[in-house]
């Protein structure tokens, strides 16, 4: 008798938690990977930038009733290119930044980002806060989500200072004296996220 009560009292649990996620609809959306990518820009004290993309590993965004609640994305260092660039100043300059000076690729393949909290600005915007993983060193990052007008498609931003990650090269904050060719620490990421 006491065995029946206790399938009888599983079954009305389990068939409550069905319940609950039919009615808060969770779904996680799984991002094209090879349409989608990540535009970089670093700048000189100068005014001078240059800029490029990398490719996602992996990318993921969960929501709940059409609402973004969190997200999970994977970047490639080893595909990272200089756009601004042609010849041997692309192919230099590409093989710089993925030296220790920069990023470390060969020791450091992928960077990863890993939404902790999401808050809805408006219909189409999100504020989001997360750990950025980059060169082994974690920190916290904000990223702005806006989801483009008639699509499931996002745009998003975020801005790093890459010192916190030990990205040495050209940064007032590990050498003085750099003058025009001090390069300055934040560096800003937009990514297009083309959904599946």
């Amino acid at each position: 008798m006491i065995f029946y009560v206790m399938i009888i009292k599983i079954m009305k649990k389990l068939i409550y938690f069905l319940s609950l996620s039919c009615f808060f609809s969770f779904s996680q959306n799984q991002v094209n990977l090879e349409e989608s990518s990540v535009k970089w820009t670093g700048v000189q004290l100068s005014g001078k930038s240059h800029y490029g993309t990398l490719s996602f590993k992996s990318a993921d965004l969960s929501f709940s009733n059409e609402k973004l609640i969190g997200g999970n994305f994977v970047v490639d260092m080893k595909s990272l290119s200089v756009d601004d660039l042609t010849g041997r100043g692309k192919t230099s300059l590409e093989g710089h930044l993925k030296a220790d000076d920069f990023f470390s690729v060969n020791d450091f393949n992928y960077s990863e980002l890993k939404l902790n909290a999401v808050n809805m600005v408006s219909e189409n915007k999100y504020n989001a806060t997360g750990d950025l993983t980059i060169k082994g060193y974690t920190h916290k990052a904000e990223v702005s989500f806006h989801k483009e007008d008639g699509s499931r498609n996002m745009k998003a931003k975020l801005v790093f200072d890459r010192s916190k990650y030990d990205v040495r090269y050209g940064s007032g904050s590990f050498f003085e004296n750099l003058g025009d060719k001090l390069i300055l620490d934040d560096i800003e990421l937009e990514a297009t996220l083309v959904m599946m």
